[in-house]
């Protein structure tokens, strides 16, 4: 009867079985609770007719967030500065604290997530799965036989042997490992309990878990919680904070005339249970349930709940407010990053190159994070000046048609004026003779007509066009012959999306300067199937040319269809990368310097620009503290890096975006 009505309520409908199982997953709620959103599912899907619910391919892979545009996230978890929390606790005796997501935190979005690493220790498939359910199992076998669900990591073990012939202790001891690897203190309890030790009070770790109270006590001094004066751990008491039973004993031990406060994050283990047993509470609401609303989870499990635990925790522990630009950067754009350097790098090394340029200026934050994750390579990793700009001037004898249409076709219809084309262009000194020979109008406003006309007075005098660039092409010569010296293979990384900053600066420096130099580029992104020129980069990304991390018309297709720059989608990339520096003009000779790389102004927000690249280097710093204590190189795929900006994108959240729009880069060329 029980396994008819579960295939009835929850297997018979694909999209209602993920959406259940993902909830359960995620909340871990009461049974009761449980039960009522699977009946509510089945509410919508049978008798509202919502039949998209049974779809399994619309939920979650799909689902859009909706993004905190108010103020920045991490001012919704704010708290008191930790030494006035630590004042306010001065006034009790005893001072009772929950351990995990209290004192101590995992790099997880679910606690369950951790059976992921233990399960890649040991070799064996499926084993989160089966490491639940083997726990929840001894508790029921445990409720049964001694009236309490309080299991030991031992007794779970014992399950987990008969059922998948791992010896328990083996396994205990791969847990164990795991368990010290993760586990790190919350750097906002961390000064909490530290002023409170230094005003030498009485501080308890109280914690509903099934490791003892030996391990407790080993995880909280390895994370830095040293000389507390008592571990109360349900397992080993055989009573919990759940039951209130570990209160009573808290009392007890300590004397009932005292006066008790309990922090934790549990509305009812921490909060109506520690009230019930005389003691105050504190609540510290859960950071992943805080930050869980706003994360993305159309991502591979393991990478994606890494992610989403290392900013969960810094944004919502409470420890400060950051600015909209910070967080932008953290969170949207420092997975992106520091997968994207971990894809240049392994190229790099697989490709043999001599050299990695980072091109201005979207590689400016791309060489800072390259040098923090790979400080040997340092001078291999360099800082290339280069722009869409140059490169199209000094490309202009190979790639006449690009030419044309970004300095013509591109500009024509946007307000630009005919001299202001040409100054653009660099050649303010035929504007007179055009205006004659076309009987153009120098202030007119530049239209695909008169933009004709233009072109043919300039293909008509090709040659006094370049020989304009003539100086800038040996500056640029210059310039890039120190830095390519000994070279013959280089990469050059740039943003995108056409590739063709990367294909024409290999045209410049091999058949034109003749460095004989390869140059392979390097993208986060390509045209996709909405750019009017989708397919221009396809023979480039063909012959391995061009390479692109994020998605292009063979891998994560999806996101070739999704990403659309008409929509700005591509500016609110290169506001992640953009640095606050002007673009570069060019080349030009020097009598003192040999070469100057002149540039275009600063933009006018660059405070706000640098803020975006100190949220990337954060999390960059933090992405790599947490790969070093659990001993494991996390894969970022480019769809696991795509997946935060998927939100930031939706028309959905329009009014996020609206706070980031004064920072965008202009569209067009010159």
């Amino acid at each position: 009867m029980k396994e008819r009505v579960y295939r009835l309520l929850v297997t018979r409908v694909p999209g209602i079985r993920d959406r259940f199982l993902l909830y359960r997953q995620q909340k871990s709620p009461p049974r009761t609770k449980a039960l009522l959103y699977l009946l509510w599912l089945n509410l919508q899907y049978y008798l509202l007719f919502r039949r998209s619910l049974g779809h399994p391919l619309r939920f979650p892979y799909y689902e859009v967030k909706t993004l905190y545009s108010d103020a920045s996230e991490s001012s919704l978890s704010y708290r008191e500065p930790p030494q006035a929390l630590a004042e306010r606790l001065l006034a009790y005796d005893v001072i009772s604290f929950d351990v995990f997501d209290t004192l101590l935190f995992r790099p997880f979005s679910h606690p369950t997530d951790l059976f992921f690493l233990i399960g890649m220790r040991l070799g064996y498939p499926d084993f989160k799965q089966l490491r639940i359910s083997a726990e929840i199992e001894a508790r029921k076998r445990k409720q049964r036989e001694s009236g309490t669900s309080e299991v030991t990591l031992q007794e779970i073990w014992a399950l987990l042997e008969q059922e998948t012939g791992i010896p328990g202790k083996t396994g205990m001891r791969v847990e164990l490992v795991c368990e010290l690897r993760c586990c790190f203190a919350n750097p906002y309890m961390r000064k909490v309990v530290q002023t409170l030790l230094a005003n030498g009070k009485t501080i308890v770790a109280a914690s509903d878990m099934y490791l003892g109270e030996q391990i407790v006590r080993r995880l909280l001094r390895r994370c830095g919680y040293r000389d507390l004066s008592g571990y109360f751990v349900s397992c080993d008491r055989g009573v919990s904070k759940s039951d209130g039973g570990l209160y009573r004993l808290i009392r007890k031990t300590y004397g009932e005339h005292l006066s008790y406060v309990h922090i934790g994050d549990h509305e009812h283990s921490d909060q109506k249970q520690a009230l019930r047993h005389h003691m105050s509470a504190v609540r510290y609401p859960n950071v992943n349930q805080a930050g869980g609303r706003y994360r993305p989870e159309d991502m591979s499990a393991i990478t994606g709940s890494l992610y989403r635990g290392i900013v969960n925790a810094h944004i919502h522990c409470g420890l400060a407010v950051y600015s909209r630009e910070y967080e932008y950067g953290f969170v949207y754009g420092g997975l992106f990053v520091t997968g994207y350097c971990r894809f240049i790098h392994e190229y790099a090394a697989a490709k043999k190159m001599d050299k990695i340029l980072f091109l201005s200026r979207d590689g400016a934050v791309l060489l800072q994070a390259y040098r923090l994750m790979y400080p040997q390579q340092a001078a291999t990793a360099v800082y290339a000046y280069w722009s869409r700009l140059a490169a199209v001037k000094l490309s202009a004898r190979d790639f006449k048609a690009d030419y044309f249409r970004r300095f013509l076709t591109h500009k024509a219809g946007q307000g630009h004026t005919i001299r202001q084309a040409l100054a653009s262009m660099e050649l303010i000194n035929l504007l007179q003779s055009l205006c004659q020979t076309a009987k153009l109008r120098p202030d007119e406003k530049l239209t695909h007509k008169n933009a004709a006309e233009v072109k043919r007075y300039l293909m008509e005098n090709w040659d006094k066009v370049l020989a304009q660039y003539e100086e800038q092409l040996q500056a640029g010569k210059r310039y890039y012959g120190r830095l390519l010296h000994g070279c013959r293979r280089a990469a050059a990384v740039d943003i995108g999306w056409a590739g063709s900053g990367a294909v024409m600066l290999d045209d410049v420096v091999n058949r034109i300067w003749g460095l004989n130099c390869r140059i392979t580029g390097l993208l986060a992104g390509t045209n996709t199937r909405h750019s009017p020129d989708a397919d221009a980069a396809e023979p480039f990304l063909f012959n391995g040319r061009l390479v692109s991390y994020l998605y292009s018309q063979q891998e994560n297709r999806d996101l070739w269809k999704f990403h659309d720059a008409s929509l700005n989608h591509n500016l609110y990339w290169e506001l992640l990368l953009g640095a606050p520096e002007g673009s570069l003009k060019g080349f030009y000779p020097d009598p003192e310097k040999g070469v100057v790389c002149k540039q275009k102004d600063n933009p006018p927000n660059a405070g706000r620009i640098s803020e975006i690249h100190r949220g990337i280097l954060d999390f960059v710093s933090r992405f790599l503290q947490v790969e070093k204590r659990i001993g494991v190189t996390i894969p970022i795929s480019g769809r696991d890096a795509y997946a935060p900006m998927l939100s930031v994108l939706s028309g959905r959240n329009k009014k996020f975006t609206e706070g980031l729009e004064g920072l965008l880069d202009e569209v067009h060329i010159g």
